[in-house]
């Protein structure tokens, strides 16, 4: 019996290490015990994030210490959204127009104050040097060894390792950075989407990227997570999965469009594949999240607690994170937001949703202490 008991104990502690064990072994202190913390509260803590918080919001931009969340609850996201676009081409300004100077200094004091940084790229098409959304077939094949581009793209690499590992807190460490390249890669609205190249083409991209941030820039300090948008089935999610030494979180990204009434099909599309996710992760060992959402305005006053947090509540999923508030849009003549502003009518169920005690923002993850 005591044998047994110990061989029980054994098995437990096996799984939890594997559990807690980051794709790049040699991760920072801090990123691991990010990641540790993130498996620890994945059944009871979903972190709240917002695209661009700390840059601007509804009617206002750089404001010192200002995000609409806060302006709404009293206090900040747990997890922030910044993008790197722009990046690759020198640029001083990423593709929303963000200083990445103030990126910098902002995603220092997300750390600094307990709160949590994830990192999108819509990196523009290497071959002809336009958007993101330019989806002319090939260009992954072009940027692979062996490819045209192959050599450009290890220096957009090169420009992306020097950002990564000048993100330093007050304390002298690296910021750990849920780092998401290459999202939604089984949508074709980007040229790395589906119909763009085959899941093999895919696989490389990955693998070599993580490759070569890891190896040849010893960059550190990042959480992988692979990212999808469209999928039914679990074969389907995994298509272009590079493997678990490859990754970390596994995640989606999903909207409502249209009516309000379009709230149930949903909230039903997205437990499904919430649903499909989690028995991935149980096997793999691997965290899921919702890592990009939101409906356009929120008409619907009550889908905080009626739409989105039904479709994602009963599964272990460690956060969610709606885009940004960019307001008023002359060029287009439309309003682009996402989370609620002070007076929006969704504020009143906004708030009845962080106080659910499940859903976190970022005063309960300075208590948390996720990075020790």
């Amino acid at each position: 019996m005591v044998k047994c008991v110990y061989a029980l104990l054994v098995l437990s502690v096996c799984q939890t290490a594997v559990a807690q064990r980051l794709a790049d072994r040699q991760a920072s202190t801090e990123t691991k015990k990010l990641y540790e913390n993130l498996f620890k509260l994945r059944e009871t803590k979903i972190l709240f994030g917002h695209q661009d918080a700390l840059a601007y919001g509804f009617g206002w931009k750089y404001d010192a210490d200002r995000s609409d969340i806060k302006d709404v609850t009293g206090e900040h996201p747990a997890l922030y959204g910044w993008d790197i676009a722009g990046l690759e081409n020198d640029s001083p300004v990423n593709l929303d127009s963000v200083p990445f100077e103030k990126m910098k200094k902002f995603i220092r004091d997300v750390y600094d104050r307990g709160g949590v940084n994830t990192i999108s790229w819509h990196l523009d098409n290497p071959v002809n040097g336009k958007s993101a959304w330019d989806t002319i077939p090939g260009s992954v094949g072009m940027i692979l060894p062996g490819g045209a581009k192959h050599q450009l793209y290890k220096q957009w690499l090169d420009k992306v390792a020097v950002f990564m590992k000048d993100l330093k807190g007050s304390d002298g460490k690296l910021v750990p950075i849920l780092f998401r390249p290459f999202h939604e890669l089984t949508g074709s609205w980007f040229w790395w989407g589906k119909r763009e190249c085959s899941p093999q083409e895919m696989k490389r991209l990955w693998v070599f990227t993580f490759d070569y941030l890891r190896s040849r820039h010893q960059v550190h300090n990042l959480i992988y997570v692979f990212n999808t948008a469209d999928f039914s089935s679990p074969q389907e999610f995994l298509e272009r999965y590079p493997g678990d030494g490859y990754a970390d979180i596994l995640s989606f990204d999903t909207y409502q469009f249209g009516p309000k009434e379009n709230g149930a099909t949903f909230r039903k599309q997205t437990e499904s594949k919430m649903s499909i996710l989690a028995g991935l992760a149980k096997t793999r060992r691997k965290l899921i999240a919702l890592a990009e959402t939101g409906y356009e305005t929120i008409p619907d006053p009550d889908w905080w607690t009626g739409v989105l947090y039904p479709s994602i509540s009963s599964q272990p999923v460690s956060y969610v994170l709606v885009w940004r508030n960019a307001g008023y849009r002359p060029h287009s003549k439309d309003y682009h937001y996402y989370a609620p502003y002070r007076g929006h009518g969704s504020e009143p169920d906004f708030l009845k949703l962080i106080k659910n005690g499940r859903v976190a923002l970022e005063r309960e993850t300075n208590s948390l202490n996720l990075y020790k």
